[in-house]
């Protein structure tokens, strides 16, 4: 492996040790009755709101219109963790050994973890909008809450957006991606610095 991608995997590696300590997604929602909005962020164990009152507003909101309650936490999240510990101590331990498979495998992980986590996402987002309480005081067509982006729900602009440790998971996977094409630039003939 070139000297760049050791260092490129590397860095990669330690951004993600961000996920411990910021959230990695935000939704934020504006209203009328809502004017500075309400504000949900979700971490790699938890979820929680931007006030002690926010999860409280929103799952009050939740209830009116027949969605599920917003939990402080889902079950992935008791296993999310341990991946992201592993990927941290693989992607390191790959730049240490400088093995270009191991650079590949750790690209591959990344990738699929970040594709897996989106679609659970939208799993849970689907299973929000769409399995609504049919006794709930407001009736509602179901509706798909967004993914990424912003959306007008009722009365509400809905934002959802990464969020910091988000962020840095998606230069994380870039940096990795860019490890790959430096590597096959300039290791196509064996030259010292190329395992």
């Amino acid at each position: 492996m070139h000297l760049v991608s050791r260092g490129l995997l590397a860095l990669s590696s330690i951004l993600l040790i961000s996920i411990y300590f910021f959230p990695l997604w935000k939704i934020h929602l504006i209203a009328p009755q809502y004017p500075e909005g309400l504000t949900m962020y979700i971490w790699i164990d938890k979820i929680t709101g931007k006030t002690e009152f926010d999860l409280y507003n929103i799952n009050l909101l939740n209830h009116y219109v027949g969605m599920k309650h917003v939990p402080s936490s889902i079950p992935e999240q008791k296993f999310m963790p341990i991946i992201g510990g592993f990927l941290i101590i693989f992607g390191l331990f790959s730049s240490i050994v400088n093995k270009r498979a191991l650079l590949y495998i750790y690209f591959i992980m990344l990738t699929i973890s970040a594709i897996l986590g989106l679609a659970d996402f939208y799993k849970w987002e689907y299973d929000y909008g769409h399995n609504l309480d049919p006794n709930a005081p407001i009736k509602m067509e179901p509706f798909q809450p967004p993914l990424i982006g912003v959306k007008h729900l009722l009365n509400f602009t809905v934002a959802s957006l990464p969020h910091t440790a988000g962020y840095l998971a998606i230069i994380s996977v870039i940096l990795a991606f860019i490890a790959i094409i430096v590597d096959i630039k300039f290791c196509k003939k064996e030259v010292p610095q190329c395992v």
